[in-house]
Protein backbone atom coordinates (compact mmCIF):
# COMPACT_ATOMS: atom_id res chain seq x y z
CA UNK A 1 0.00 0.00 0.00
CA UNK A 2 0.99 3.51 -0.35
CA UNK A 3 1.02 4.88 2.86
CA UNK A 4 0.77 9.09 4.06
CA UNK A 5 0.34 10.24 7.45
CA UNK A 6 -2.94 10.15 9.14
CA UNK A 7 -2.46 12.71 12.17
CA UNK A 8 -5.14 12.84 14.99
CA UNK A 9 -5.16 15.89 17.30
CA UNK A 10 -1.20 15.07 19.11
CA UNK A 11 -0.79 11.74 17.87
CA UNK A 12 -0.13 10.47 13.99
CA UNK A 13 -2.54 6.54 14.09
CA UNK A 14 -0.21 5.07 11.16
CA UNK A 15 3.52 4.66 10.93
CA UNK A 16 5.96 4.28 7.48
CA UNK A 17 8.01 1.01 7.62
CA UNK A 18 10.60 2.32 4.64
CA UNK A 19 10.93 5.66 6.95
CA UNK A 20 11.22 4.50 10.57
CA UNK A 21 14.19 2.14 8.88
CA UNK A 22 15.89 5.22 7.96
CA UNK A 23 14.85 7.11 10.76
CA UNK A 24 16.91 3.81 12.75
CA UNK A 25 19.65 4.07 10.32
CA UNK A 26 20.55 7.51 10.36
CA UNK A 27 20.63 7.28 14.43
CA UNK A 28 22.79 4.53 13.53
CA UNK A 29 25.05 6.40 11.62
CA UNK A 30 25.73 9.64 13.91
CA UNK A 31 26.65 7.03 16.51
CA UNK A 32 28.98 4.94 14.36
CA UNK A 33 30.33 8.64 13.34
CA UNK A 34 31.25 9.28 16.88
CA UNK A 35 33.63 6.28 16.98
CA UNK A 36 33.82 3.40 19.98
CA UNK A 37 32.72 4.44 23.71
CA UNK A 38 35.15 4.37 26.17
CA UNK A 39 34.11 2.13 29.10
CA UNK A 40 31.17 0.63 27.53
CA UNK A 41 28.64 -1.65 28.89
CA UNK A 42 28.71 -4.99 27.29
CA UNK A 43 25.06 -6.66 28.12
CA UNK A 44 22.30 -3.89 28.19
CA UNK A 45 18.73 -4.51 29.17
CA UNK A 46 16.74 -1.63 27.76
CA UNK A 47 12.76 -1.13 29.53
CA UNK A 48 11.27 0.61 26.57
CA UNK A 49 13.49 0.36 23.78
CA UNK A 50 11.04 0.83 20.79
CA UNK A 51 10.86 4.80 20.76
CA UNK A 52 12.40 7.90 21.80
CA UNK A 53 15.15 7.64 24.31
CA UNK A 54 15.04 4.10 25.05
CA UNK A 55 15.75 3.62 20.89
CA UNK A 56 18.90 5.98 21.00
CA UNK A 57 19.75 4.55 24.19
CA UNK A 58 20.03 0.78 22.58
CA UNK A 59 21.56 2.28 19.49
CA UNK A 60 23.71 4.06 20.96
CA UNK A 61 25.19 0.72 23.51
CA UNK A 62 24.89 -1.47 20.63
CA UNK A 63 26.77 0.86 17.75
CA UNK A 64 28.26 2.87 19.77
CA UNK A 65 29.97 -0.21 21.96
CA UNK A 66 29.18 -3.58 20.79
CA UNK A 67 27.22 -3.93 23.68
CA UNK A 68 24.46 -7.28 23.57
CA UNK A 69 20.91 -5.49 23.76
CA UNK A 70 17.86 -7.15 25.09
CA UNK A 71 15.22 -4.75 24.11
CA UNK A 72 11.67 -4.43 25.97
CA UNK A 73 8.39 -3.06 24.81
CA UNK A 74 4.89 -2.79 23.90
CA UNK A 75 4.35 -2.50 20.21
CA UNK A 76 1.53 -3.37 17.47
CA UNK A 77 2.57 -5.56 14.38
CA UNK A 78 1.26 -4.66 10.73
CA UNK A 79 -0.67 -6.70 8.44
CA UNK A 80 -1.29 -6.67 4.71
CA UNK A 81 -3.95 -4.09 5.13
CA UNK A 82 -3.25 -2.21 8.28
CA UNK A 83 0.36 -0.64 9.33
CA UNK A 84 1.69 -1.49 12.60
CA UNK A 85 3.04 0.79 14.64
CA UNK A 86 6.17 3.07 14.53
CA UNK A 87 8.14 1.26 17.49
CA UNK A 88 7.26 -2.27 15.71
CA UNK A 89 9.18 -0.62 12.64
CA UNK A 90 11.75 1.08 14.48
CA UNK A 91 12.79 -2.55 16.15
CA UNK A 92 12.40 -4.47 13.00
CA UNK A 93 15.04 -1.96 11.55
CA UNK A 94 17.23 -1.72 14.66
CA UNK A 95 17.43 -5.77 14.61
CA UNK A 96 18.06 -6.07 11.22
CA UNK A 97 20.72 -3.51 11.24
CA UNK A 98 22.05 -5.50 14.62
CA UNK A 99 22.37 -8.60 12.64
CA UNK A 100 24.19 -7.32 9.95
CA UNK A 101 26.86 -5.57 11.96
CA UNK A 102 27.15 -8.55 13.75
CA UNK A 103 25.69 -8.06 17.11
CA UNK A 104 23.60 -10.19 20.10
CA UNK A 105 20.03 -8.50 19.69
CA UNK A 106 17.01 -10.33 21.04
CA UNK A 107 13.42 -8.49 21.14
CA UNK A 108 10.36 -8.75 24.24
CA UNK A 109 6.95 -7.65 23.17
CA UNK A 110 4.17 -7.19 25.91
CA UNK A 111 3.39 -5.12 28.74
CA UNK A 112 6.28 -4.20 30.88
CA UNK A 113 4.93 -4.05 34.09
CA UNK A 114 3.51 -7.32 34.11
CA UNK A 115 5.58 -9.93 36.17
CA UNK A 116 5.33 -12.32 33.30
CA UNK A 117 7.74 -10.27 30.69
CA UNK A 118 9.59 -9.64 33.56
CA UNK A 119 10.58 -13.03 34.11
CA UNK A 120 10.74 -13.56 30.38
CA UNK A 121 13.26 -10.97 30.40
CA UNK A 122 15.13 -12.86 33.11
CA UNK A 123 15.51 -16.19 31.30
CA UNK A 124 16.31 -14.51 28.40
CA UNK A 125 19.57 -13.20 30.11
CA UNK A 126 20.44 -16.45 31.89
CA UNK A 127 20.24 -18.33 28.90
CA UNK A 128 22.02 -15.71 26.63
CA UNK A 129 23.49 -13.18 28.43
CA UNK A 130 24.68 -14.42 32.23
CA UNK A 131 24.64 -10.81 33.82
CA UNK A 132 23.22 -7.35 33.26
CA UNK A 133 25.81 -4.36 33.49
CA UNK A 134 23.22 -1.68 32.01
CA UNK A 135 19.53 -1.32 32.75
CA UNK A 136 17.82 1.59 30.94
CA UNK A 137 14.23 2.49 32.41
CA UNK A 138 12.38 4.02 30.05
CA UNK A 139 8.70 3.67 29.78
CA UNK A 140 5.86 6.13 28.61
CA UNK A 141 2.67 4.95 29.34
CA UNK A 142 -0.52 6.67 30.14
CA UNK A 143 -2.09 3.24 32.37
CA UNK A 144 -0.33 0.18 34.35
CA UNK A 145 -1.73 -2.22 35.72
CA UNK A 146 -0.21 -3.70 39.35
CA UNK A 147 1.12 -6.85 39.16
CA UNK A 148 0.63 -7.92 42.53
CA UNK A 149 -2.81 -6.28 42.59
CA UNK A 150 -4.37 -6.56 39.32
CA UNK A 151 -4.89 -3.05 39.99
CA UNK A 152 -4.77 -0.19 36.83
CA UNK A 153 -3.76 3.21 37.22
CA UNK A 154 -4.86 6.25 34.60
CA UNK A 155 -1.46 9.11 34.76
CA UNK A 156 -3.03 12.29 34.26
CA UNK A 157 -1.30 15.61 32.48
CA UNK A 158 -2.79 18.47 35.71
CA UNK A 159 -1.36 21.03 37.49
CA UNK A 160 -1.34 20.67 41.49
CA UNK A 161 -3.06 23.59 43.90
CA UNK A 162 -5.57 25.59 41.18
CA UNK A 163 -6.31 25.45 37.78
CA UNK A 164 -4.00 26.71 34.92
CA UNK A 165 -4.83 29.06 31.77
CA UNK A 166 -2.06 29.07 29.29
CA UNK A 167 -0.87 30.11 26.20
CA UNK A 168 -0.82 26.72 23.73
CA UNK A 169 0.24 26.34 20.35
CA UNK A 170 -3.03 24.48 18.79
CA UNK A 171 -0.74 21.96 16.57
CA UNK A 172 -4.36 20.78 15.15
CA UNK A 173 -5.57 23.87 13.81
CA UNK A 174 -1.85 25.87 13.48
CA UNK A 175 -2.85 28.76 16.42
CA UNK A 176 -1.66 29.92 19.61
CA UNK A 177 -4.77 30.21 21.20
CA UNK A 178 -5.19 29.31 25.35
CA UNK A 179 -5.69 26.03 27.19
CA UNK A 180 -7.36 25.40 30.38
CA UNK A 181 -5.84 22.70 32.50
CA UNK A 182 -7.87 21.43 35.59
CA UNK A 183 -6.30 21.60 38.70
CA UNK A 184 -5.63 17.58 40.06
CA UNK A 185 -7.11 15.93 42.95
CA UNK A 186 -5.07 13.73 45.15
CA UNK A 187 -6.11 10.86 43.49
CA UNK A 188 -4.95 12.32 40.18
CA UNK A 189 -1.72 12.74 41.68
CA UNK A 190 -1.20 9.19 43.28
CA UNK A 191 -2.29 7.71 40.38
CA UNK A 192 -0.30 9.51 38.52
CA UNK A 193 3.26 8.56 40.38
CA UNK A 194 1.76 5.01 40.30
CA UNK A 195 2.02 4.67 36.55
CA UNK A 196 5.23 7.23 35.95
CA UNK A 197 7.07 7.13 39.45
CA UNK A 198 9.85 4.76 40.39
CA UNK A 199 7.84 1.82 41.89
CA UNK A 200 8.30 -0.16 38.45
CA UNK A 201 11.95 0.61 37.81
CA UNK A 202 12.38 -0.84 41.59
CA UNK A 203 10.49 -3.75 40.84
CA UNK A 204 12.72 -4.29 37.58
CA UNK A 205 15.88 -4.28 39.67
CA UNK A 206 14.28 -5.75 42.33
CA UNK A 207 13.56 -9.30 40.25
CA UNK A 208 16.91 -9.13 38.45
CA UNK A 209 18.67 -8.52 41.31
CA UNK A 210 16.72 -11.70 42.95
CA UNK A 211 17.30 -14.08 40.10
CA UNK A 212 20.97 -12.86 40.73
CA UNK A 213 21.43 -11.38 36.88
CA UNK A 214 22.61 -7.99 37.60
CA UNK A 215 26.66 -7.82 37.39
CA UNK A 216 29.02 -6.37 40.18
CA UNK A 217 28.96 -2.77 39.26
CA UNK A 218 26.13 -2.27 37.00
CA UNK A 219 24.61 0.92 36.26
CA UNK A 220 21.40 1.88 35.83
CA UNK A 221 19.39 4.97 35.04
CA UNK A 222 15.47 6.27 34.43
CA UNK A 223 15.20 9.02 32.26
CA UNK A 224 13.23 12.96 33.32
CA UNK A 225 12.85 15.55 32.17
CA UNK A 226 12.36 18.53 34.81
CA UNK A 227 12.69 21.85 32.94
CA UNK A 228 12.40 25.27 34.63
CA UNK A 229 9.73 28.65 35.58
CA UNK A 230 7.78 28.14 32.03
CA UNK A 231 7.21 24.53 31.76
CA UNK A 232 6.62 23.86 35.51
CA UNK A 233 2.80 24.67 35.84
CA UNK A 234 1.88 21.68 33.70
CA UNK A 235 4.90 19.34 34.07
CA UNK A 236 7.18 20.46 36.95
CA UNK A 237 5.18 21.36 39.47
CA UNK A 238 2.21 19.28 38.23
CA UNK A 239 0.99 15.37 38.38
CA UNK A 240 4.18 14.56 36.11
CA UNK A 241 6.63 16.26 38.49
CA UNK A 242 5.20 14.32 41.68
CA UNK A 243 6.11 10.98 39.33
CA UNK A 244 9.32 12.56 38.38
CA UNK A 245 10.30 12.92 41.81
CA UNK A 246 9.27 9.25 42.96
CA UNK A 247 11.86 8.36 40.63
CA UNK A 248 14.08 9.98 42.91
CA UNK A 249 13.00 7.78 46.28
CA UNK A 250 13.44 4.90 43.75
CA UNK A 251 17.12 5.84 42.82
CA UNK A 252 17.96 5.80 46.92
CA UNK A 253 16.06 2.39 47.47
CA UNK A 254 17.88 0.46 44.33
CA UNK A 255 21.15 1.81 45.42
CA UNK A 256 20.83 0.72 48.91
CA UNK A 257 19.13 -2.59 47.57
CA UNK A 258 22.09 -3.05 45.48
CA UNK A 259 24.92 -1.54 47.72
CA UNK A 260 26.00 -5.48 48.20
CA UNK A 261 27.24 -5.39 43.82
CA UNK A 262 28.61 -1.67 43.90
CA UNK A 263 25.32 -0.83 42.09
CA UNK A 264 24.98 2.70 40.80
CA UNK A 265 21.37 4.28 40.19
CA UNK A 266 20.71 7.52 38.73
CA UNK A 267 18.02 9.83 37.39
CA UNK A 268 19.34 11.21 34.44
CA UNK A 269 17.72 14.98 33.07
CA UNK A 270 17.22 15.10 29.27
CA UNK A 271 16.48 17.79 26.90
CA UNK A 272 12.83 18.59 26.09
CA UNK A 273 12.31 16.61 22.37
CA UNK A 274 9.43 15.52 20.78
CA UNK A 275 8.68 12.07 21.60
CA UNK A 276 5.21 10.60 21.30
CA UNK A 277 4.62 11.77 25.00
CA UNK A 278 5.40 15.09 24.85
CA UNK A 279 3.31 15.65 21.76
CA UNK A 280 0.39 14.89 24.60
CA UNK A 281 1.31 17.27 26.99
CA UNK A 282 0.01 20.64 26.89
CA UNK A 283 2.66 24.15 26.58
CA UNK A 284 5.27 21.58 25.03
CA UNK A 285 4.63 21.92 21.60
CA UNK A 286 5.01 25.56 21.62
CA UNK A 287 7.94 25.72 24.39
CA UNK A 288 9.88 23.33 22.25
CA UNK A 289 9.43 25.27 19.16
CA UNK A 290 10.89 28.49 20.76
CA UNK A 291 13.39 26.54 22.14
CA UNK A 292 14.32 24.91 18.43
CA UNK A 293 14.44 28.14 17.40
CA UNK A 294 17.24 29.48 19.97
CA UNK A 295 19.43 26.46 20.21
CA UNK A 296 19.58 25.74 16.69
CA UNK A 297 20.46 29.69 16.23
CA UNK A 298 23.12 29.07 18.93
CA UNK A 299 24.35 25.94 17.28
CA UNK A 300 23.40 23.64 20.91
CA UNK A 301 20.46 21.88 19.44
CA UNK A 302 20.69 18.30 19.85
CA UNK A 303 17.99 15.85 19.08
CA UNK A 304 17.25 12.55 20.96
CA UNK A 305 20.50 10.40 19.56
CA UNK A 306 22.72 13.26 19.78
CA UNK A 307 21.45 13.76 23.91
CA UNK A 308 21.69 9.77 25.16
CA UNK A 309 25.22 9.63 23.31
CA UNK A 310 26.31 12.64 25.21
CA UNK A 311 24.79 11.02 28.40
CA UNK A 312 26.90 7.81 27.73
CA UNK A 313 29.85 9.86 26.96
CA UNK A 314 29.65 12.75 29.49
CA UNK A 315 28.13 11.11 32.25
CA UNK A 316 26.90 7.18 32.81
CA UNK A 317 30.66 6.50 31.70
CA UNK A 318 32.19 9.51 31.88
CA UNK A 319 35.63 10.23 33.86
CA UNK A 320 33.73 13.77 35.48
CA UNK A 321 29.99 13.28 35.79
CA UNK A 322 27.98 16.12 35.89
CA UNK A 323 25.01 16.60 38.37
CA UNK A 324 22.33 19.23 38.64
CA UNK A 325 21.20 20.40 42.05
CA UNK A 326 18.89 17.19 43.00
CA UNK A 327 21.25 15.04 42.01
CA UNK A 328 20.59 14.00 38.71
CA UNK A 329 23.03 13.50 35.37
CA UNK A 330 22.56 16.67 34.15
CA UNK A 331 22.28 16.16 30.03
CA UNK A 332 20.21 18.66 29.37
CA UNK A 333 22.45 21.78 31.28
CA UNK A 334 22.69 23.47 27.80
CA UNK A 335 19.04 23.95 27.69
CA UNK A 336 18.40 25.19 31.10
CA UNK A 337 20.98 27.99 30.82
CA UNK A 338 19.66 31.58 31.76
CA UNK A 339 19.77 33.06 28.26
CA UNK A 340 18.16 30.46 26.72
CA UNK A 341 15.64 30.52 28.98
CA UNK A 342 14.88 33.92 28.70
CA UNK A 343 14.73 34.22 25.13
CA UNK A 344 12.35 31.18 24.81
CA UNK A 345 10.48 33.34 27.29
CA UNK A 346 10.42 36.12 24.99
CA UNK A 347 9.11 33.99 22.44
CA UNK A 348 6.75 32.81 24.48
CA UNK A 349 5.37 36.61 25.80
CA UNK A 350 5.64 37.77 21.92
CA UNK A 351 4.52 34.87 19.24
CA UNK A 352 0.64 34.85 17.95
CA UNK A 353 -0.39 32.77 15.27
CA UNK A 354 0.70 35.12 12.75
CA UNK A 355 4.60 34.89 13.61
CA UNK A 356 4.35 31.40 14.50
CA UNK A 357 7.13 31.17 11.79
CA UNK A 358 8.52 33.92 12.23
CA UNK A 359 9.52 33.38 15.86
CA UNK A 360 9.29 29.74 16.32
CA UNK A 361 11.34 26.72 14.52
CA UNK A 362 7.21 24.78 14.17
CA UNK A 363 8.15 23.82 11.12
CA UNK A 364 11.00 21.93 12.27
CA UNK A 365 9.12 20.46 15.58
CA UNK A 366 6.48 19.35 13.15
CA UNK A 367 9.10 17.54 10.93
CA UNK A 368 10.61 16.03 14.46
CA UNK A 369 6.77 14.63 14.94
CA UNK A 370 6.32 13.32 11.65
CA UNK A 371 10.16 11.53 11.47
CA UNK A 372 8.58 9.88 14.71
CA UNK A 373 6.36 7.77 12.49
CA UNK A 374 8.50 7.42 9.34
CA UNK A 375 7.09 10.55 7.76
CA UNK A 376 9.32 13.64 5.95
CA UNK A 377 12.45 11.95 5.38
CA UNK A 378 13.96 13.02 2.02
CA UNK A 379 15.70 9.54 1.32
CA UNK A 380 11.93 7.87 1.30
CA UNK A 381 9.58 7.69 -1.77
CA UNK A 382 6.17 8.32 -0.14
CA UNK A 383 4.72 7.10 -3.58
CA UNK A 384 6.05 3.56 -3.42
CA UNK A 385 3.91 0.74 -2.67
CA UNK A 386 5.48 -0.60 0.31
CA UNK A 387 4.26 -3.72 2.47
CA UNK A 388 3.27 -3.12 6.51
CA UNK A 389 3.50 -6.27 7.69
CA UNK A 390 7.23 -6.34 8.55
CA UNK A 391 8.74 -9.04 10.70
CA UNK A 392 10.77 -8.26 13.90
CA UNK A 393 13.65 -11.12 13.91
CA UNK A 394 14.44 -12.60 17.32
CA UNK A 395 11.31 -11.71 18.92
CA UNK A 396 11.04 -13.96 21.65
CA UNK A 397 7.56 -15.53 22.01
Amino acid sequence: MVIKPKIRGFICTNAHPVGCAEHVQEQINYVKAQGPLSNAPKNVLVIGASTGYGLASRITAAFGGGAKTLGIFFEKEGSERKTGSAGWYNTAAFQAAAEEAGLWSKNINGDAFSNEIKQKAIDTIKADLGKIDLVIYSLASPRRTEPNTGETYSSTLKPIGADITTKNLNTSKRVIDEVTVEAASQEDIDNTIKVMGGEDWEMWIDALKDADVLADNFKTTAYTYIGKELTWPIYGHATIGKAKEDLDRATQAIKESTKDLNGEAYVSSLNAVVTQASSAIPIMPLYISALFKVMKADGTYEGTIEQIHALFTENLYGETPRFDEGGHLFQNYKELEDDVQARVQHVWDTVDTDTIDELTDYVGYHNEFLRLFGFGIDSVDYEQDVNPDVAISQLID
